[in-house]
């Protein structure tokens, strides 16, 4: 998944490089900054006094020192004045910046703050707004992994609007009964949980009767008309998810990179799917893909049907991903940032 969303302390990450919202002295401060240079080591700030600083929008790259990373990229975000002193320009410039930098030193993963959102002001909902679509475009065109880090959960919302339609949807759909009401949970944002699966004993189950009148001695056998079992599976055997997707991505007009792009999948995993007729990804690959393609609730629920799986109200994530497709909204990063705020499992992980 090359965009992900992670709750973390991005001192912590593990990368190519780690990008550092720092003012223009590139000197140290506080907040994100402060914490990168301590972490570092004071052989970080050194390095920083020999740069000159770095303006507005730009970014300037050191070594990692005793972070895990290779590299620490060093951009200056703008202060919020209301919006209408070029701030998002020159934020979207602090992600491009930053991007170039890590791709001309050759790096595979990038982790980002969520720039200028702390004491420069910057309004959060509009930051991650305009660090998701720099980094989308960014990876329509490059192979990278970019991690956008929040620290905790009060960092991070998808919109109060957006998420307040998501709860009421869920709160009609789900069918799980809960010993804590559903309307608590939801405000707090998280996943209802599930409740706990009967257990399983061996002792013999009683079958239904459906009318008929069966002896105890009764085995049941079943009736082939004619043939082996194999040529019974060659005779109701369907289309795979993999030549589904296939034909679904030819039928679009989309080339396989746009489709798996605008998926948040990885290149190398698509060519594993392509590769393999049989091939059975997670369901958060084969909804990325649903959503890629723009497939409404039908199509969707026959492709899921294709990997095995199948849409629930039972689950939140089910129909967190049902919400947005009923509501005709097909953009990736969306819904994975609704995901998030709701602490579910992003579309396109788990292979």
């Amino acid at each position: 998944m090359p965009l992900q969303f992670v709750r973390n302390d991005i001192t912590k990450m593990e990368c190519d490089a780690v990008v550092n919202a720092a003012n223009e002295s590139l000197l140290g401060g506080g907040g994100v900054d402060g914490a990168i240079h301590r972490a570092a080591g004071p052989a970080l700030l050194e390095e920083c006094k020999t740069l000159g600083g770095c303006k507005t929008g730009s970014a300037k790259i050191t070594k990692g020192y005793n972070l895990k990373c290779k590299y620490i990229i060093h951009t200056v975000g703008p202060v919020w004045h209301g919006g209408g002193h070029n701030e998002q320009e020159l934020l979207k410039s602090c992600y491009e910046s930053s991007l170039r930098l890590a791709k001309e030193y050759g790096c595979e993963s990038i982790a980002f703050p969520l720039i200028s959102s702390g004491v420069y002001g910057y309004p959060k909902a509009e930051a991650v707004k305009v660090a998701v679509d720099t980094a989308a475009q960014f990876l329509m065109e490059n192979d990278m992994l970019i991690y956008i880090v929040f620290f905790d959960k009060n960092s991070f919302t998808a919109g109060s609007k957006l998420i307040s339609g998501i709860k009421q949807y869920v709160d009609d759909k789900y069918v799980e009964k809960h010993t804590e009401p559903r309307s608590q949970i939801l405000s707090r944002g998280q996943s209802a949980p599930l409740p706990a699966a009967p257990e399983i004993t061996s002792a013999p189950q009683k079958e239904p009767n459906y009318g008929a009148v069966l002896s105890d001695d009764y085995v049941f056998e079943p009736e082939l008309s004619g043939g082996s079992l194999a040529d019974y599976l060659d005779d109701v055997k369907d289309e795979s998810f993999s030549q589904m997707l296939l034909r679904k991505i030819d039928e679009s007009g989309m080339t396989d990179s746009e489709c798996y792009r605008r998926a948040n999948i990885d290149r190398k995993l698509f060519s594993k799917i392509r590769s393999n007729p049989n091939y059975r990804p997670g369901k958060p690959t084969v909804l990325a893909f649903c959503i890629a393609l723009r497939l409404p609730l039908v199509e969707t629920r026959e492709m899921l049907m294709k990997a095995g799986f199948a849409l629930s109200h039972s689950s939140v994530f089910d129909i967190i991903v049902e919400y947005f497709i009923v509501n005709n909204i097909y953009d990736i990063y969306q819904i994975n940032e609704a995901l998030f705020d709701f602490d579910q499992n992003l579309l396109g992980s788990g292979g």
